[in-house]
């Protein structure tokens, strides 16, 4: 097999018709969790897996994903996702076609934006929102609000399409965001980070109470489904799974089952680069009554089969745990104050879900609510870090923050707007 062009790496293929899926191709070595990667940045680009096949021999890979962007979703720069999958494949291509060492790249730069502005409903949500569309990812935010109505944000951000060492990027970023706060903004800055950001040795404060709350979603080996409501409907969240050592001499095929949602395919592929566990073959249907199905054939990295009851049953559960429970949301006091939490698992490598922030300020936005002040922080339990958004909420009319009724409404509308519900 020959090595192919640096075009022919990655190709995007649009629908010739309105509508119809753009086809994601990738064709490169292959490299533990390349899955993962790459759907994890087609996730942050707002777009939806329609289907996808995935193929290797354990030394080259090839990918296909059918993908359309979601209704809410910000417009897509088709060329710069091409440019970010490129980035997530195998720099060895360069060296050689057979040295499959995977290489250890520097974390990105951070960099500080401060945002000195006067305080409006949505006006976190409008910052957020033209990050993403910048590419810029939110590591860490600090929002405080001041008792003379005015808000200054700190976002400690890197740069997707690692640019923001250039002046001409620092101005765009600063001009945009001008532009979108009009006459509420007084002030913007954006620098290298410095000593003040502690990256992942920040860890929330939570108290025993709070975290049981969010983090105790353990399912029993036989809990294959839940029932949560989202507008007003009672929704059945399922996941079934089943393992077969028996077709394949060589893999361990998962048949897998499960109510389709946002990022589901991520974190199904996340789950497997965490625990080792490699994709030899998979296909993954289009959904059908609101359910996905997914054929997969694995194998760990040592290049034997998931066998033993107490293997495939550990495997399977933690599965199901994400499918049913990938994020947390939460509604507590904080003394005087109402609290709304959030969080997400990270992967081993530190990364956290793409676009919660966006989301769930978006949700509020929709519900007029606004936010005092938000924080992102760490947070550890006993077998893995979280991710945790803390966002202080400020009574409004239509929503008493003190009842329960108003209280359920918001992390219903938080959670199926994350869930893409």
């Amino acid at each position: 097999m020959g090595i192919p062009s640096w075009d022919d790496i990655v190709l995007i293929e649009h629908g010739k018709n309105s509508g119809e899926p753009s086809v994601v191709k990738v064709n490169c070595p292959d490299k533990a969790g390349l899955g993962c990667d790459l759907t994890r940045i087609i996730l942050e680009f707002g777009l939806y897996v329609t289907r996808g096949d995935f193929s290797t021999d354990g030394k080259w890979c090839y990918i296909v994903l059918w993908v359309v962007p979601r209704p809410s979703s910000l417009k897509i720069d088709w060329e710069s996702l091409k440019s970010r999958l490129l980035s997530a494949c195998p720099s060895c291509l360069i060296l050689s076609y057979f040295n499959q060492q995977s290489s250890c790249s520097p974390p990105p730069q951070v960099y500080l934006l401060k945002v000195f502005c006067l305080d409006r409903k949505g006006l976190l949500h409008d910052v957020t929102k033209l990050l993403c569309e910048l590419e810029l990812s939110i590591q860490k935010v600090k929002v405080m609000t001041t008792p003379d109505g005015k808000v200054l944000d700190l976002f400690f951000i890197t740069d997707g399409m690692d640019l923001l060492h250039t002046q001409e990027r620092r101005n765009k970023t600063c001009k945009h965001l001008g532009l979108v706060l009009g006459d509420y903004c007084i002030s913007c800055e954006l620098e290298l980070a410095g000593p003040e950001y502690v990256g992942q040795q920040d860890f929330s404060s939570l108290s025993p109470e709070v975290a049981e709350d969010l983090f105790s979603c353990k399912l029993s080996h036989k809990d294959a489904c839940s029932q949560v409501v989202t507008s007003k409907v009672a929704r059945v969240n399922k996941a079934t799974i089943t393992v077969d050592n028996v077709l394949s001499p060589a893999h361990t095929l998962l048949q897998i089952q499960c109510t389709d949602q946002k990022g589901l395919i991520y974190d199904i592929l996340r789950t497997f680069k965490d625990l080792d566990i490699q994709i030899a073959y998979g296909r993954i249907s289009p959904t059908a009554k609101g359910y996905r199905n997914m054929d997969l054939f694995i194998q760990k990295r040592d290049g034997k089969k998931i066998v033993g009851d107490e293997s495939q049953v550990a495997l399977c559960s933690h599965l199901k745990e994400e499918m049913l429970h990938p994020l947390r949301v939460t509604i507590t006091s904080r003394g005087p104050d109402t609290e709304l939490l959030v969080a997400n698992p990270v992967e081993l490598s530190g990364k956290g879900r793409p676009r919660v922030f966006y989301d769930v300020t978006f949700a509020l936005k929709t519900l007029g609510i606004c936010i005092f002040s938000a924080e992102i922080d760490r947070h550890s339990t006993s077998d893995r870090q979280w991710e945790v958004y803390r966002f202080l909420l400020e009574e409004s009319r239509g929503f008493p923050l003190a009842s329960q009724q108003a209280r359920s409404e918001i992390v219903e509308r938080v959670k199926g707007t994350l869930m893409g519900w």
